[in-house]
C-alpha cells in the first residue's frame, strides 16, 4: 500500500473552475442535491488526515467506476442508467458541468452515483488500494502547446496514483480525437502498469459497447476530426 500524504501538496490547476452565471435551476441542484451525491469525505479541509473513503459502506458490494473530467454528465448518467449493479463516481471541478449533471441525475431518476466536484489528484488522495473496478477519460483537456503537454492528465503525476487505485485486471478507457493526446496516452499509461488491448485497427477506431456519444464528440466529428478509443487494462506482471 502507497503511504499517504500528511501534509497537502501544492498542485497547480490549469482548467477552469467556473463559466458563464448559472441558471436559477442548476443553482437549486448544486444547494439541494450535490452534498447527499458526495462519494465521501475528499478535500483536504474536510479530511486533513486523508483517511481512505469507506467504499464498502457507500456503495455496497457493487464494483466501483470512476470517470474523470465527466464535462456535461451525458457519459456518466448513460453508464449509470445502464448498469445498475455498479456503482459510478464522477469527478468534475468545473461547476457549471456539475450542476448540468445534477439536471440530468434528476431526469434520468439513477440512484448509483457520487459526484466530487473538484480535482481528481485530490479524490485520488482518500480512494483505497485496488478499489476502482473500471476507468474513463473522456476527451480531456488537450493542451495543444508542446510546451503545456505537461498538463495533459496522461502524466506521471495523475497515472501513478490512477494506477494505485484500478484493481488488476480491470480497464482504463480513454477517448480523445487529438492525435498528438493519442502517441502521449500510448507512450505514458503502458509505463504505469497497464497494457494496450488493441489487436487490429477497429479495437480504437469503433466505440466500446455501451458507448454514448457526448456533445464534445458529435462537435469533433463535425470539425473533421476522428475519435480514438483506446482500451488499456491494469496488469501487474
Amino acid at each position: 500500500m502507497a503511504a499517504r500524504m500528511t501534509e497537502r501538496p501544492h498542485r497547480n490547476f490549469y482548467g477552469r473552475l467556473k463559466g458563464k452565471t448559472l441558471k436559477a435551476s442548476q443553482k437549486a441542484y448544486l444547494s439541494e442535491d450535490l452534498e447527499a451525491l458526495s462519494p465521501g469525505l475528499v478535500s483536504w479541509d474536510e479530511n486533513p488526515e486523508r483517511a481512505p473513503l469507506d467504499l464498502k459502506a457507500r456503495f455496497g458490494d457493487r464494483p466501483v467506476w470512476l470517470e474523470i473530467g465527466f464535462g456535461g454528465g451525458e457519459h456518466l448518467v448513460h453508464q449509470a442508467a445502464l448498469n445498475h449493479d455498479v456503482a459510478i463516481i464522477g469527478c468534475e471541478p468545473y461547476i457549471n458541468g456539475v450542476a448540468m449533471l445534477l439536471g440530468k441525475i434528476r431526469q434520468a431518476g439513477v440512484h448509483n452515483l457520487a459526484v466530487y466536484p473538484g480535482d481528481a489528484r485530490d479524490l485520488f488522495d482518500v480512494l483505497p488500494d485496488a478499489s476502482i473496478a473500471r476507468a474513463f477519460l473522456l476527451y480531456p483537456d488537450p493542451w495543444p502547446k508542446k510546451r503545456h503537454h505537461r498538463r495533459r492528465f496522461v502524466t506521471p503525476e495523475h497515472l501513478e496514483p490512477l494506477a494505485r487505485v484500478v484493481k488488476t485486471g480491470s480497464g482504463f478507457r480513454v477517448a480523445t480525437d487529438i492525435p498528438d493526446y493519442v502517441r502521449q496516452t500510448l507512450e505514458e499509461v503502458p509505463k504505469r502498469g497497464f497494457y494496450w488491448t488493441a489487436e487490429k485497427p477497429s479495437d480504437w477506431r469503433a466505440p466500446w459497447e455501451g458507448w454514448l456519444s457526448t456533445r464534445y464528440e458529435q462537435k469533433a466529428l463535425r470539425e473533421g476530426r476522428t475519435p480514438h478509443y483506446l482500451s488499456f487494462v491494469r496488469d501487474d506482471t
